[in-house]
């Protein structure tokens, strides 16, 4: 049976809600530009997710091109207003796509055409815009409190949705962890909206007991996907795989990186903020005063996170992947049938732990590394801290994805082979996008399940 075509959408992001939010060509809106794009697509349930995620699989050993066809219905077609009168044939699944570091919605063009012609009729494809180019490096929270107030604008103008999903790529993953926590709410009687951050302090009491209930913009959480993500930050042995593990190196990022990317980069080497006061992100390990981060986390039913295990000259295989340096092992190489380039997957359940602390030790090792010369040795601090922050993240449970590029014909463009930045350079992510893609109409085809 022919369904009803996805529904596409690509917006130049304003702080102001339009008051008609429009799916076509058209820029008669001043707080939008926006585009939709339609193709055919198989319906699916649970009783017959199996032959599709089958059929396609070979998806991902060949280059796709976004040709004329699928991106000709971008600029055509009547203006549709989505209100009340159609809420009934609205998506009711909004996937929010963010862009990483120094980059704009355009790194989703091959990955919004995928996803627009394999998703269903469900799905509001969404790329992000509120924080292109140098917004990147306002620091992870601003730009989060930026992300999660264009998601709003869209839930808002769009009533149809039901369901909502991330996909993120490099330093976005870390602006759609924050996001999500300032559009928590634990509840359906709460809006979830948390105030501007104050000095935070570990809540000993919500450690371990985060609620896995929730709503995220009011929607049920359903899939939380990053792509090459610091999640532990870039500060250690290798995490910044440029600087080539070189000691010296690696001790000189850090002081200097907030020249170059601004408060970003401070948050990044794990250096934001006064020595008494956690950095960032090992607050975003738990659940504190500005914000519910492990609680909004654990909302979503299936988290993600997709890792390069070489070749990424940006971020590191141990912080994408969360994992301690000896949880590593040696990197497969045989690609698992059908997704060429995806070389491993384990499912890991969550590690109960009291959760991420900033003990006194830390404090003073946190000053040291904050005023140490280029010769002092700070890696007591860098060892605390990720272990802190691993044993946050691992109260969640999460799905590990390991993405090797050693064969492909361009292996260092790894970091932007992952989400196939640019098509013709970077096409030897297709078969990590169709794995996605794949999981994706999985988890929709689970939720949708009848139940007995």
């Amino acid at each position: 049976m022919a369904t009803a075509p996805s529904i596409h959408t690509r917006y130049v992001y304003s702080p102001q809600i339009a008051s008609h939010y429009r799916i076509n060509g058209s820029q008669q809106r001043p707080s939008y530009s926006s585009s939709s794009s339609s193709s055919s697509s198989s319906s699916y349930s649970a009783s017959n997710f199996s032959s599709i995620f089958l059929s396609g699989r070979n998806r991902g050993q060949r280059k796709h091109s976004v040709g004329p066809q699928a991106m000709s219905t971008a600029t055509q077609g009547n203006s549709i207003a989505i209100t009340a009168s159609n809420i009934n044939n609205g998506p009711e699944h909004l996937l929010v796509l963010v862009h990483g570091i120094m980059s704009s919605s355009s790194d989703w063009t091959y990955t919004e055409a995928e996803l627009t012609k394999h998703l269903g009729k469900n799905f509001l494809i969404y790329a992000s815009s509120s924080n292109t180019y140098t917004k990147t490096f306002s620091g992870i929270d601003e730009a989060g409190k930026r992300l999660a107030d264009e998601v709003m604008q869209v839930v808002k103008k769009t009533k149809s949705l039901k369901r909502i999903s991330f996909l993120a790529h490099s330093l976005g993953g870390l602006f759609a962890r924050y996001a999500v926590a300032v559009l928590y709410s634990p509840d359906t009687s709460t809006s979830g909206q948390l105030g501007d951050p104050q000095n935070c302090t570990m809540e000993n009491s919500e450690r371990t007991n985060f609620s896995k209930g929730g709503l995220i913009a009011g929607l049920e959480p359903i899939n939380f996907i990053t792509l090459a993500t610091p999640h532990l930050g870039v500060r250690g042995k290798n995490q910044l795989p440029f600087l080539f593990g070189v000691t010296i190196l690696e001790k000189i990022a850090a002081p200097v990186a907030s020249l170059f990317v601004g408060q970003t980069g401070t948050q990044l080497f794990l250096t934001d903020g006064n020595p008494n006061k956690p950095p960032l992100l090992l607050r975003m390990a738990s659940d504190c005063e500005d914000g519910k981060f492990i609680s909004a986390l654990g909302t979503f039913r299936f988290r993600t996170v997709y890792a390069n295990v070489s070749y990424d000259h940006m971020v590191g295989w141990r912080t994408s992947s969360i994992r301690r340096e000896t949880e590593l092992g040696k990197p497969p190489s045989q690609f698992l049938d059908g997704y060429k380039h995806v070389v491993d997957v384990k499912y890991c359940t969550p590690v109960p732990s009291d959760g991420s602390q900033f003990t006194p030790r830390a404090m003073k090792a946190k000053e040291t590394a904050q005023n140490a010369s280029y010769t002092e040795n700070t890696v007591e601090y860098h060892q605390i801290m990720e272990e802190e922050m691993i044993r946050g993240l691992q109260q969640l449970g999460w799905k590990k994805v390991d993405v090797n590029f050693r064969s492909a014909t361009l292996p260092f463009f790894a970091h932007y082979n992952i989400h196939v930045k640019n098509e013709r350079l970077h096409n030897a992510g297709v078969g990590v996008i169709a794995h996605v893609a794949d999981s994706l109409r999985q988890s929709e085809a689970t939720i949708l399940a009848p139940s007995f």
